[in-house]
């Protein structure tokens, strides 16, 4: 009797610690929520008064609109790219062995520890020092860089999980090694081709730091356009587009598991 009471005991507090863990995480995020609808023109929690202007106003300002178009521009460059390469890279890794294979890898894989900052500076200095222009194709290739990673492991996750011995079936059937690759090896890691370029976008069109250094007022993408505003106004303004912000990339998440399934884009359901 006293085992199993301690037994409830413990679970109750691990649910009790666990909630307590999620509020603590979650809690900046519940205070931009509510401050989002104050009606007063400075951000004030918590809100003496409530309003819906501060999200009209997020949807109809300019700069926040221009920003949105040109986000939308570099991430589905960058997203779209970075999966050709990354799929393409990937594979090569994956199924062949060449020099200097592991160096390829480890470079490719750097801007997950490689702040962004110095990425974004790097660039720069690189464009000043070539008289290059900033224009979008120099956003799309800094965004690439730093999705890429994010690509790479998502179509790792579902080689390792492709039984090659159909690969090898197709092979020893005398299909070339381009053509195993394009009519085998692509059709079942689509999922993760996809689970790939879900991210990838996702982590482009919120990409801020590396942004910063390289953007332009033509080129300047949500994030950017967000860092300008706050310098200039105190408004709660960002707190609505913050909301919405989350509320989207939310729904394309919840959209994805869905329909799909994130196990199943990732090709990491457990097999029976």
């Amino acid at each position: 009797m006293t085992r199993s009471l301690n037994n409830k005991l413990i679970t109750l507090a691990g649910r009790l610690l666990v909630v307590a863990i999620l509020l603590f995480v979650m809690l900046p995020t519940i205070v931009v929520f509510i401050s989002s609808f104050s009606s007063t023109a400075v951000l004030f929690f918590p809100p003496k008064g409530w309003s819906l202007r501060w999200f009209e106003r997020a949807v109809n300002y300019d700069d926040f609109r221009h920003g949105f178009y040109s986000g939308l521009i570099v991430t589905a460059w960058a997203s779209s790219l970075a999966v050709i390469i990354g799929a393409t890279l990937a594979i090569a890794i994956e199924r062949y062995s060449f020099a200097c294979k592991q160096v390829l890898e480890g470079v490719l894989l750097s801007p997950l520890f490689i702040p962004h900052f110095t990425i974004g500076l790097g660039l720069l200095m690189l464009v000043s020092q070539l008289n290059l222009g900033r224009g979008y194709p120099l956003v799309i290739f800094c965004h690439i860089v730093l999705v890429l990673p994010f690509v790479l492991r998502s179509v790792y996750v579902s080689l390792k999980n492709l039984e090659q011995r159909i690969e090898l079936a197709a092979a020893s059937l005398g299909a070339s090694p381009l053509r195993v690759i394009w009519t085998i090896t692509v059709p079942l890691i689509l999922p993760g081709l996809f689970g790939g370029w879900l991210f990838a976008a996702i982590l482009s069109f919120n990409e801020f730091t590396a942004s910063l250094f390289i953007t332009t007022q033509a080129t300047q993408t949500l994030p950017v356009a967000m860092y300008n505003y706050v310098r200039e106004f105190a408004d709660p303004t960002l707190a609505a587009l913050s909301v919405i912000y989350i509320a989207v990339t939310a729904m394309m998440l919840i959209i994805a598991n869905k329909f799909l399934g994130l196990g199943k884009i990732l090709n990491i359901e457990t097999r029976q």
